[in-house]
């Protein structure tokens, strides 16, 4: 791990929803840096995905952490401490969870584009963008909204990145031009082999350029504060995305 100093701030983000409060962090020194947003888990921001986005910083990488939660919660308000695995809690995550919309997030990230462009500290129009959990369709969503601006896009434990659902991620596969990686979990009842499959034979037929990884680890496993954290898997997963970022934003390996 790179021991090279990071800056760390909260930012308030002007959008079309309210503010989207969040973390910007980048190597101490005047840059400028390739930009990454870094979205959560189910249980939003919190220091396990500080760390991630700090790691990311120390690389050489100018990282944007948002609020998803922005509509019902600021970060402050968040409670790190609930989990999936106490049903009265994983009520209050999927209510927060509810405030999360494919409209929503696309309008968000209108805003997170035009914030990046007026920092000193970014290096060019384009971006990487991960995503873990629940996030990993925001990220291939994103990469299919703004495909002039993302160059690179990562799924972790990603859920949902194939389904029935009308706004299901590999139904945009034909509109993404970034490189993606993909990361997937042993057994996970959100992303199982028919759908891994599906997701990519869409990505295959549209001429998308993707590594994937069946990681022998449980959905959660890049997640440090999660039961399901696995050392080898998230290993493997930070090689992954710094081949990734070094390919495509220049950013050191």
């Amino acid at each position: 791990m790179s021991n090279t100093p990071v800056v760390i701030r909260p930012v308030d983000i002007a959008s079309a929803d309210g503010v989207i409060d969040g973390w910007w962090l980048h190597p101490l020194g005047a840059g400028p840096w390739p930009a990454v947003i870094v979205h959560t888990d189910i249980k939003g921001v919190r220091p396990a995905f500080e760390e991630t986005a700090r790691r990311l910083a120390a690389l050489g990488h100018a990282v944007l952490l948002p609020n998803l939660y922005h509509r019902a919660l600021r970060i402050t308000d968040i409670d790190p401490s609930l989990s999936l695995h106490d049903e009265a809690q994983r009520a209050q995550l999927g209510k927060l969870r509810e405030s999360v919309s494919t409209d929503g997030t696309h309008r968000d990230h209108v805003a997170l584009l035009d914030w990046l462009d007026h920092q000193p500290e970014v290096r060019g129009g384009a971006i990487g963008i991960v995503g873990y959990c629940m996030s990993g369709a925001i990220a291939l969503r994103t990469a299919a909204d703004f495909p002039d601006r993302v160059v690179a896009a990562a799924s972790f434990h990603g859920g949902r990145l194939a389904s029935d659902d009308a706004d299901g991620p590999h139904l945009r596969a034909s509109a993404i031009r970034a490189r993606l990686v993909l990361g997937y979990a042993r057994q996970d009842k959100s992303m199982p082999d028919e759908r891994i499959a599906q997701l990519e034979a869409a990505l295959t037929s549209a001429g998308v350029a993707f590594t994937s990884d069946h990681h022998d680890a449980l959905h959660g496993f890049a997640v440090s504060d999660k039961p399901e954290y696995s050392a080898a898997a998230t290993e493997l997963h930070w090689k992954r995305l710094q081949d990734l970022f070094a390919a495509t934003l220049g950013a050191a390996r």
